[in-house]
């Protein structure tokens, strides 16, 4: 009989650690993004070095790069290769950042991410994309049925099974190819504009399931959590995919806040919570005002369990890439008030600002 219970006990505790998200860092973040644009951070040897370098001195101890913008990889991607016949960005040269980044960064002690910052989008102001051409059934459309654009980004059918397939395709080369610590998506993974939906394979799906035909109001409630729900399912397979291709990888989120995010993105961020399908949640709580900060901060504590609260490091807004750059009160101001109101760390959006500012941590 006591081996029988010792067993039990055995497999019941097995079951919990397996259901449960494997937490590799358990040291706060304290981290950054390191983005391709209004930076010359990942152009050569040399400047991921210093990149590296001027993050480990700032006290920073994560980098979140990103790997996918604009349609194309930062990184050579047979993935991308075999859909439109370019391997990387060519501003690369044949240099790949990602191999500098990971290899530096672990050199340094940091852990590195990869941040695949496109998402769902394929082209920024760009309608003659090689994506749109290539791939017209790929597309979302709006209720005019004309090809999905919101703030100039362009997007693909985030429902579209090919789409999803070729984005797990990309993550879980980038999970094989590099010993990268996590991988991330933010506003645009798992998103899609609201607006969209309305192509002709996501109304027949939609109405395959519910029996009704999607209405004209691209926000009505049923529709809307209709589509929420099926991003929902995808960032839970594509969490599912990274932890069987290496348990030790984390998957973390970067979404808007919520419910704006659900409302314009679709991104039901408390439902992935719930699901268990996230190590760490990095909201974007991007204000430029103190005290429009700590009311995100407030809506924010509100909005999540207090058992779930060490999953979550605020997204705080630095500097911009049109020369916006957080001043040394405020910024110290933030990282205080994430204190008070309970998170051990944040990420800075974004690497550039460490070039301006003072003492960090």
């Amino acid at each position: 009989m006591k081996y029988i219970l010792t067993n039990l006990l055995f497999c019941c505790i097995s079951l919990i650690a397996f259901t449960q998200p494997i937490l590799k860092n358990t040291a706060p973040i304290r981290g950054t993004w390191v983005t391709n644009v209004g930076s010359d951070a990942l152009l050569s040897k040399e400047n991921v070095q210093a990149t590296v370098a001027l993050c480990k001195a700032k006290g920073l101890n994560t980098i979140f790069v990103v790997v996918w913008n604009g349609g194309y990889t930062m990184y050579p991607s047979e993935v991308v290769k075999k859909h439109i016949g370019v391997a990387q960005d060519p501003v690369y040269k044949g240099f790949d950042p990602i191999a500098a980044m990971v290899e530096e960064g672990h050199k340094a002690g940091l852990q590195v991410h990869a941040w695949f910052e496109f998402g769902f989008s394929y082209a920024y102001q760009d309608s003659n994309s090689i994506w749109a051409k290539k791939y017209p059934h790929w597309l979302s459309k709006d209720v005019q049925g004309k090809p999905l654009q919101k703030s100039q980004f362009y997007w693909f059918n985030a429902m579209h099974p090919e789409v999803q397939n070729f984005m797990t395709s990309m993550v879980l080369e980038v999970v094989k190819k590099y010993k990268v610590d996590g991988i991330q998506g933010d506003d645009r993974l798992p998103a899609m504009p609201a607006e969209g939906g309305y192509d002709d394979y996501t109304k027949k799906l939609y109405f395959t399931q519910t029996k009704r035909n999607a209405p004209a109001d691209c926000r009505e409630a049923h529709w809307l959590q209709w589509k929420s729900d099926q991003l929902s399912a995808y960032g839970k397979r594509l969490y599912l995919a990274v932890k069987k291709q290496n348990p030790k990888c984390l998957v973390t989120w970067s979404p808007s806040i919520y419910p704006w995010s659900k409302e314009q993105y679709l991104q039901d961020w408390p439902a992935w919570v719930k699901g268990g399908n996230v190590d760490y949640v990095l909201p974007q709580l991007y204000r430029y005002k103190i005290e429009a900060y700590e009311e995100q901060l407030k809506a924010l504590v509100s909005q999540i369990p207090a058992k779930q609260q060490h999953r979550f490091y605020p997204g705080i807004l630095t500097s911009l890439a049109n020369g916006y750059q957080v001043s040394d009160t405020m910024f110290q101001q933030m990282i205080s008030l994430n204190k008070k109101y309970g998170f051990n760390g944040e990420c800075l959006f974004y690497f550039e600002c460490l070039k301006k500012m003072g003492t960090i941590y």
